[in-house]
């Protein structure tokens, strides 16, 4: 999940806002969890199928 999506639970402002200090702490959090943080499940799955084609490419083309 993105945090532009979230509310906090202490100001009820968007996360992404950063408007209290809580909002600014998860969103230094949620930016710092990796390179595959931002992507939503839908660009994963489709991600996956990709290698799995690449893949099953390779090994057609192994034997």
């Amino acid at each position: 999940m993105t945090y532009d999506r979230l509310v906090c639970a202490n100001c009820a402002a968007p996360v992404s806002e950063g408007r209290c200090s809580v909002c600014r702490a998860s969103r230094e959090r949620m930016q710092e969890d990796g390179p595959f943080a931002g992507l939503n499940p839908a660009m994963l799955v489709a991600l996956m199928v990709i290698l799995m084609a690449a893949l099953a490419l390779l090994v057609h083309q192994a034997v």
